[in-house]
């Protein structure tokens, strides 16, 4: 990887290496901590009744929000903990627009930077908008 601070300029090649490393990375990464947390489920719950799914129970907080799943997470709960590696992974796409616009304006390519943050914006509402907290 260059030096920002150096007189080379990034090529695309770069550019593609560093966003394929980041998706590669946060898929493993996510996946990981997903498989960690449900053989901690199975370990502690693994042995519980069938829930009836006949009737509907609303989730906790813990799982339905940002704070409640990293609390959950840091404190060792399974369940949050395979929510923890569910918001890695939709959170890995949101790095990769991230480092394309971090890419783009190094470039100083206004097209494609433009074209990014309003990618970027769709993706944010698409998510934040909907969210209780």
């Amino acid at each position: 990887m260059k030096n920002i601070d150096s007189k080379t300029a990034w090529n695309d090649g770069d550019v593609q290496s560093i966003v394929g490393r980041l998706l590669r990375y946060g898929v493993v990464t996510a996946s990981v901590v997903a498989f960690l947390g449900g053989i901690a489920y199975l370990i502690h719950h693994g042995k519980n009744a069938i829930p009836d799914y006949g009737h509907f129970v609303g989730q906790e907080e813990a799982f339905i929000t940002i704070k409640g799943i990293f609390h959950g997470a840091l404190n060792l709960e399974p369940t949050e903990i395979i929510q923890l590696g569910i918001l890695i992974l939709v959170a890995t796409p949101i790095l990769r627009v991230l480092s394309s616009l971090v890419a783009f304006t190094l470039e100083k390519d206004r097209l494609y930077i433009c074209i990014t943050l309003i990618v970027l914006c769709i993706i944010m509402v698409s998510i934040f908008g909907g969210i209780k907290g």
